[in-house]
């Protein structure tokens, strides 16, 4: 049997094979199956093998498709529309500092809202994480009625932001 019979016999139970492994790896089949066929031929050129057997042939497209899968793990997508790219060295710093802005200008806001609103959203808003019962307890009022509360501040709040943040209709007049 001559090389070229060989891949010829060869080809359909490599292209079964990378079909099978190829979802798990997270690849496409037909370049699992290309990748084999490179690592084969490298393979071959580097230590002089013998003619391919069906063992080896599956022997390799299981190494390629775990090569494959440990790739996939490690590789990050990049998302055009996410603005910066991931690794660049400030866009942690400032994604930070805008948040750290967002929390401020939020909290600003919460301090303006009138009666009881701006104690609730605040110990809402804290970092320990109070349950509704030492809330309730914190601010004098049944548990039951936090909830109600909370949604009538929220509304005002979102109410004043949505005024502050108006988009300006055309003119310079805003809404």
């Amino acid at each position: 049997m001559t090389p070229n019979d060989l891949l010829t016999a060869l080809r359909p139970l490599l292209a079964a094979e990378c079909a099978a492994e190829a979802p798990a790896a997270g690849v496409e089949a037909a370049d699992l199956e290309q990748d084999v066929w490179v690592r084969l031929l490298s393979e071959r050129a580097a230590r002089s093998r013998p003619a391919l057997s069906a063992l080896r042939l599956r022997a390799a497209a299981s190494a390629e498709a775990r090569a494959a899968r440990r790739l996939t793990r490690r590789e990050v997508p990049y998302d055009p529309t996410a603005g910066e790219p991931p690794g660049r060295p400030g866009s942690c710093v400032e994604q930070a500092v805008l948040a750290a802005e967002e929390g401020r200008a939020l909290r600003a806001a919460v301090r303006r809202l009138p009666g009881r609103c701006p104690r609730l959203l605040s110990a809402l808003l804290s970092r320990h994480d109070p349950t509704y019962r030492e809330i309730a307890g914190e601010l004098g009022i049944s548990q039951g009625s936090l909830g109600p509360v909370r949604s009538r501040c929220l509304g005002c709040l979102r109410r004043m932001l949505t005024a502050e943040v108006a988009s300006p209709e055309r003119g310079g007049k805003e809404r």
